[in-house]
């Protein structure tokens, strides 16, 4: 009796979290199915012109059709995004690091980092265009200024959110700084700078997009903004309609892939992604 009413006690705990993991992704989707029809709805009973407001059938038929342009613009703001991302993650972390350890190293630097983040995008951009050597590398240099600056400051948070009796105990075995900073500080660190990672995402993709806008790069080796803009000007709207349904998905698909490897590092040791059983 007892093995079943244990059988039954781990049925009945598990049941309700499949039902809630089934809910949070049924839930969304049917509100995106809703929103889709009610769109598709308003635009043909009213009769809208497809220059004006295209329907979803009208965006997803030019998607297809234009996709070998669509795709490869997305193939060009991606890289941008990405390789800003990392460079960002990289330069952002290491920073971090080396502000902590002294308190004048932070007065020093940290005021510079603020006012690149408090400088706005679209100011520094042709600046940046004029003496980059190519305007690539002055995109991904707009993408990677925004991008930066969450890290770098979550990242500090996180490493001087250390326990201090976790530091006195440490202080108290005899560790070295080395230790105490590999051990014990960027450890503590790791989910403030997993939520500098979530955020820092998305803003590289708006980064590399409003840099594209100012840059006005065109050709070949342009981006998803000049197929915006080109699209406006042609009045082309199921393609730009087209566009910007691919720099939504984008920016979803890159917040779902920071939330999961946030996640999957998290998952076994920090309250916030612990799977809780009440």
């Amino acid at each position: 009796m007892e093995p079943r009413l244990q059988d039954r006690g781990e049925d009945d705990w598990t049941t309700p979290t499949r039902t809630a993991r089934i809910l949070r992704v049924l839930i969304p989707v049917a509100m995106l199915l809703l929103l889709i029809a009610a769109w598709q709805a308003y635009v043909t009973i009213n009769d809208v012109p497809h220059y004006i407001l295209p329907g979803p059938a009208s965006v997803a038929q030019a998607l297809i059709a234009d996709w070998s342009i669509l795709g490869e613009a997305l193939l060009v703001t991606l890289k941008i995004t990405f390789l800003a991302l990392v460079l960002a993650l990289i330069g952002g972390g290491l920073l971090a690091i080396l502000l902590v350890q002294s308190k004048w190293i932070e007065l020093a630097f940290l005021p510079y980092a603020v006012i690149l983040q408090v400088t706005p995008i679209i100011a520094i951009a042709p600046l940046l265009l004029i003496y980059a050597p190519t305007t690539q590398i002055a995109l991904l240099i707009c993408a990677w200024l925004v991008a930066f600056f969450p890290v770098l400051s979550n990242t500090i948070q996180g490493l001087k959110s250390t326990d201090h009796k976790l530091l006195d105990l440490f202080d108290l075995y005899g560790a070295t700084n080395w230790q105490t900073l590999f051990l014990l500080k960027i450890p503590s660190a790791l989910p403030y700078f997993l939520a500098g990672l979530r955020i820092a995402g998305g803003l590289a993709l708006i980064a590399a997009v409003a840099a594209e806008f100012v840059a006005g790069s065109a050709g070949a080796g342009s981006g998803l903004a000049f197929r915006l803009l080109e699209s406006q000007f042609r009045l082309n709207i199921p393609r730009l309609f087209a566009a910007l349904v691919l720099l939504s998905v984008t920016g979803v698909l890159i917040y779902a892939i920071t939330s999961l490897i946030s996640h999957l590092l998290l998952r076994r040791w920090h309250e916030s992604a612990m799977r809780r059983e009440t």
